[in-house]
């Protein structure tokens, strides 16, 4: 491939991690959430139990869809047709958000529960194309990049909320705006790498029982994949940690410590700065003492940070926290994504990441649901940041297991 070709490539991927931040950021972590439990469930503390629902039937519908899906588009090739249509899915459904108001909790959790399955299914497909864009010995510095210039877009997201503070609704609608404009290059310009033999052997109308074959298949056979096998159980344990932080640290900001928008919007925008540099640092660092080790010191230091959210009482200690955390945040992803690139056979790479879509989603029903469980029958919300600390311990340790340096 040209090296003009490649460049083009590559940088309509990263664009498209800049686009989707916008939703990452302004819908699932901040202003939409706080807006839905401050505005929508008029600030009951029934709302978390609401919002980890949504997040819940969101995630179950991904967890079905992301496997059979992966395996359909590895038979056809076509990852890019499926990333177009839950693009769209998401960014349409993110616009209609601004229609809900105070006391619309079926509206906006059916309309949120469209654009996260949108959002979240898109995600296996883009994660999927790092193989067509990288040698396997550039993984982790252009996964790095990718949640770097990811981070960029979240940032300028989070700068709107400045303008819109009294109007936060608007917010929703600039995220799909900016969703759809920067996504273009990567429909536009990216051409995916065709299986040919596949292409022509398989008809049309049997894609979809091919694809569902194909996860069973995959089911039977995954133990002879030990080392991906073993990798997918340890980031099912600790992706639920960090995926659970991800939904809530807006509404424990703003629930628990009593953040205004602004003040949140101040927060967010010291985790995006500190998550690009960490997604960038760390890549380097995963170079010098390897992916897997690097990845474990991450897990630990995210034990640590649920522990420390129990104890916060200052608006400026969460600061603080949340700034180290936006370091962890962006390096745990990047690293997560490189072991899991670097352990996938080539043509299974759809489909298996599919699985590793499964293994994500399926792990943050269990963590929201617990996390919304106990703030609710306890009535802390600080119990249930400590609660989370476990998982990154478990995790950790399962990932002594994986042998980072083989693929099967």
């Amino acid at each position: 491939m040209p090296d003009n070709k490649q460049r083009k490539h590559l940088v309509g991927w990263l664009l498209y991690d800049f686009a989707n931040s916008s939703f990452a950021v302004i819908i699932v972590a901040f202003v939409f959430a706080v807006y839905f439990k401050e505005v929508v469930a008029q600030n009951l503390p029934i709302g978390d139990w609401y919002w980890s629902l949504a997040i819940a039937i969101s995630m179950s519908v991904v967890a079905v869809l992301n496997p059979i899906l992966g395996a359909a588009a590895d038979v056809r090739s076509n990852k890019k047709s499926f990333l177009l249509f839950f693009t769209f899915l998401c960014i349409v459904s993110t616009a209609l958000l601004y229609f809900a108001t105070e006391g619309m909790i079926l509206y906006a959790m059916l309309i949120f529960i469209l654009a996260n399955i949108g959002y979240q299914t898109s995600l296996g497909f883009y994660d999927a194309f790092l193989p067509e864009i990288a040698e396997e010995q550039e993984y982790t510095k252009i996964s790095s990049l990718g949640y770097a210039v990811g981070y960029a877009g979240s940032l300028i997201s989070v700068l709107l909320v400045f303008p819109f503070k009294e109007e936060p609704r608007i917010t929703f609608l600039a995220s799909a705006i900016i969703f759809f404009l920067f996504s273009l290059p990567m429909f536009l310009f990216f051409k995916e790498r065709k299986n040919v033999e596949t292409l022509h052997a398989t008809p049309l109308q049997n894609i979809f029982r091919l694809g569902f074959q194909g996860v069973q298949t995959t089911f039977r056979n995954i133990s002879q994949y030990n080392n991906l096998k073993n990798y997918l159980f340890s980031f099912f344990i600790f992706s639920d940690g960090v995926n659970t932080i991800i939904f809530f640290s807006g509404i424990y900001a703003q629930s628990t410590l009593q953040f205004s928008l602004e003040e949140l919007a101040y927060f967010f925008i010291l985790v995006q700065i500190t998550a690009l540099v960490g997604s960038l640092a760390f890549g380097k660092l995963a170079d010098v003492f390897g992916t897997k080790k690097t990845l474990s010191f991450n897990l630990l230091a995210w034990c640590c940070i649920c522990v420390a959210m129990y104890f916060i009482q200052e608006k400026n200690t969460f600061f603080i926290i949340g700034g180290i955390a936006g370091v962890f945040l962006g390096s745990t992803q990047a690293l997560s994504r490189s072991i899991m690139s670097s352990l996938t056979p080539e043509n299974k790479r759809a489909e298996l990441f599919g699985f590793y879509g499964l293994f994500d989603k399926t792990s943050t029903i269990l963590g929201p649901l617990a996390f919304g469980s106990i703030s609710y029958f306890s009535g802390s919300e600080r119990f249930a940041a400590l609660s989370l600390s476990a998982f990154f311990i478990v995790g950790v340790f399962l990932l002594q297991k994986v042998n980072v340096s083989q693929n099967v």
